[in-house]
């Protein structure tokens, strides 16, 4: 044997090895910057007041434009059909041109008539260009999750996704920090900058986004030993700039010192950076089997079928907890056990999909828990506004955004503690569902501004949590292949929520208001605007809110219920695997 050829070939290995590590490291921090800076969605409180004075509409007009926005992500499915015949790149690129094109359009609206730029848009094409917004958006994200998917292997692709996701929570808190800089009173700053912020991100993240490969196995086959500290690394940071945006995210007393506080959290924000380079560095020969996989070679993202050789063991095992959780003799556990999601990671077809029992009570668990949340913090400038609170919108909307952040953080917790704490991450998603019907029946009952805040963290803490858990389990129960379809089914009840729930809150805001004369901009002529002050004008909405979360809540017990089994197996099947090497 030729012992030089054979150390080349060795050392050949090492260094693609090594290349791969610090590939994907650098795919995830382009992640993390985009996600961070395409959350339009989250700042629409911040300027809907001015948008509906300037356009001389009601409550429910006000609604409808922020449906619009949500409904863009019914066509969120438009991205995975993209993504099939464009590469990753030029997808990131035209969700970037469409967010330009729609959010200035928005942005011509609030200018004063006298100006050149002045658009008088009619309510149906602003209607339009809020829908093609929500669409970029959900395209920015689809992006995101096909890229963590294919760059990380199975053990640690919900961490990867948990990452990515918790930064879109920092948007709010970031755009805040970027409209206090430049002109810390104009509402309109934070359109111009909704246009501009995500093409920028876009080209900045773009050389990393190209590094990554549809068809590169080695890093999803394997994992590297020292992942997890890595993980560990970058969670930190995010942590460190979620505290930072805490505590300094709503200082608006002078430009100036929004401007240090921005160049802190940009920083901050740049720092994962470092992470690939230390990666890299210390990636040496540390490659073996991923013990989330099977046991044989196949394809990672095939179902996590049982290794025939422990199939006896294991089957015993499983059949005791099966017993266990027997409703015998109860129509109960009849309706609990039917037609069950029995193995992780098996690929659902659209039409599988819309079939299956388990999708429908997952979306009913969406629709009525993180989708609430979302339509709360739509309206959280009408509910500051109406409890006199204006002043205090910029310090609710960075606790809404930095909650949201750390709940999505926390999504990553079953992660951390797997081996340790063996419980199904359908089980955690109900758990984040808790403290959401307790904050609106707080909030319902006490009308002051210590519950706000406190409702409006706990709300931000759950729906985070519920955004970020739901694509990991969205891959573990219907296939990661298919994610980019499945998942922009899901969110389909956003919209569908966005209207329901906004509507309902517009109605018992309209009824309780009383009528003003304002000027149109657009047209130049005086129309009548809707405003209400007071506990009234949100207090029946809160009552009905946390009903529907109860539902949510109890939806996803029952969804918790039928999986748990899959993902005890899964958990059986992972032991034997680390077992085995």
């Amino acid at each position: 044997m030729d012992t030089g050829s054979f150390g080349g070939g060795r050392r050949s290995n090492n260094v693609h090895g090594v290349d791969g590590e610090w590939r994907r490291w650098a795919v995830l921090v382009a992640t993390v910057w985009v996600q961070a800076l395409t959350g339009t969605n989250f700042d629409f409180s911040a300027y809907s007041s001015a948008l509906k004075a300037s356009m001389g509409v009601s409550q429910q007009s006000l609604n409808y434009l922020a449906t619009a926005s949500d409904l863009g992500k019914a066509f969120g499915w438009s991205s995975g059909l993209a993504l099939m015949y464009m590469p990753l790149p030029a997808v990131l690129l035209l969700s970037a041109a469409l967010g330009l094109a729609s959010y200035a359009l928005q942005y011509c609206i609030l200018l004063p008539p006298s100006s050149t730029l002045a658009a008088g848009i009619p309510y149906p094409a602003v209607f339009l260009v809020c829908l093609v917004a929500g669409c970029s958006i959900c395209w920015f994200n689809t992006v995101c999750f096909v890229i963590c998917i294919r760059s990380f292997s199975a053990s640690n692709r919900p961490l990867a996704l948990s990452l990515s996701i918790s930064f879109n929570g920092l948007s709010a808190a970031f755009y805040t920090l970027f409209a206090n800089t430049f002109s810390p009173y104009s509402p309109s700053v934070y359109l111009l900058l909704n246009a501009i912020l995500p093409l920028v991100v876009s080209i900045v993240a773009l050389p990393a986004i190209l590094l990554c490969h549809p068809h590169d196995r080695n890093s999803v086959r394997t994992t590297s030993k020292h992942d997890r500290r890595v993980f560990l690394g970058f969670y930190i940071i995010a942590f460190v700039t979620g505290i930072y945006l805490v505590i300094f995210g709503s200082v608006t007393t002078t430009s100036s010192a929004a401007r240090v506080v921005l160049m802190g959290a940009l920083a901050l924000l740049a720092l994962p950076i470092i992470m690939p380079a230390a990666s890299g560095c210390s990636t040496v020969a540390t490659h073996g089997p991923d013990p989330a996989l099977p046991l044989s070679n196949d394809d990672p993202q095939k179902p996590l079928l049982l290794n025939i050789d422990h199939q006896k063991e294991i089957d015993s095992s499983m059949t005791q907890k099966s017993v266990e959780w027997q409703f015998e003799g109860c129509c109960c556990g009849t309706i609990l056990e039917k037609g069950r999601v029995l193995v992780l990671g098996e690929e659902h077809s659209a039409k599988k999909l819309i079939r299956h029992v388990d999708f429908w009570l997952y979306y009913i668990a969406y629709f009525c828990g993180a989708t609430v949340g979302l339509v709360y913090s739509n309206n959280l400038g009408q509910i500051a506004q109406s409890l006199n609170l204006q002043p205090r919108l910029t310090m609710l909307l960075a606790i809404y955004s930095s909650c949201s952040f750390f709940g999505r953080l926390l999504s990553a917790l079953p992660d951390f503690l797997h081996g340790k704490v063996s419980f199904a991450r359908t089980g955690w998603l109900a758990a984040a569902l808790v403290p959401m019907p307790v904050a609106f029946f707080l909030m319902w009952k006490m009308h002051d501004e210590n519950t706000l805040i406190a409702g409006t963290a706990l709300i931000g803490l759950s729906s985070g949590f519920i955004f970020a858990a739901a694509v990991s389990v969205t891959s573990e129960l219907f296939g990661p292949k298919s994610i980019g379809v499945n998942h922009n089914i899901l969110i389909t009840n956003i919209p569908l929520g966005s209207l329901l729930y906004g509507q309902i809150a517009a109605l018992v805001y309209d009824a309780n208001g009383t009528s003003n004369t304002v000027l149109d901009n657009l047209t130049g002529t005086v129309d009548t605007m809707i405003m209400c002050m007071g506990a009234k004008c949100y207090s029946n909405t809160f009552f009905v809110w946390g009903c529907i979360t109860l539902l949510g809540l109890a939806s996803s017990i029952a969804l918790f219920l039928r999986t748990r089994l899959a993902y005890a197996t899964a958990d059986v099947q992972s032991r034997y695997s680390s077992y085995g090497t």
